[in-house]
């Protein structure tokens, strides 16, 4: 994965709360055997008018249809913002459409913890400094400091628990975050089988 540092972009709001993970991509949008093109189907049932179940166009009052936020890489919410099923389409599917970080006042675990697996930067903020990011348009969200730049503002700070923050920054995933341990497991596996033998009988 591409490691993450700092990121400047848009910042579009979408202040609702208890976003799901079937708003974020709906079931009928997960046709593909690839992660790439699920964008399009990002917030599918808010982004596009549909007559008989078929698209008819776009959304115009929709937050990422407006002209201004169409190339929006930073998204707010409210509270609980990828509560739901456990589907990790929803994650790529906001990566596939460019977006990089989202900043919340909560987020279901599960979607969280999809996020820092796949190197999307999910950041928990008060109410009233979501308010103060939301009238900045342009923001820089600094992982090495864990702060928000506001130009003309000021910043806003954030935390990240250091297990997301260190992966997210060297750009791994869980397979390669394991793996720097690799020498710790190998002994476990030695000391492992002299204990229990019969455990590794098919090794």
């Amino acid at each position: 994965m591409k490691p993450f540092t700092t990121h400047t972009g848009v910042a579009a709001p979408l202040i609702i709360d208890n976003v799901d993970t079937d708003q974020i991509i709906p079931s009928r949008e997960m046709k593909r055997v690839s992660k790439l093109g699920l964008g399009d189907g990002l917030f599918a049932g808010w982004r596009y008018d549909y007559e008989d179940g078929e698209r008819t166009g776009e959304n115009e009052s929709f937050v990422l249809n407006e002209p201004r936020y169409r190339d929006a890489s930073i998204l707010l919410s409210g509270k609980n913002f990828g509560c739901g099923s456990s589907r990790e389409h929803a994650v790529w599917a906001l990566l596939d459409f460019g977006i990089r970080v989202v900043i919340a006042e909560s987020f279901g675990r599960i979607f969280r913890n999809n996020c820092a697996r796949n190197g999307l930067l999910t950041i928990e903020l008060s109410a009233g400094d979501i308010d103060r990011v939301r009238t900045a348009y342009e923001i820089v969200v600094d992982l090495l400091e864990q702060h928000i730049e506001l130009p003309g503002s000021g910043t806003v700070p954030f935390s990240v628990n250091s297990g997301d923050r260190d992966m997210l920054l060297n750009g791994l995933d869980y397979i390669d975050f394991s793996l720097r341990y690799e020498t710790e497991i190998d002994r476990f596996i030695e000391t492992d089988r002299d204990i229990r033998p019969w455990a590794h009988l098919r090794e």
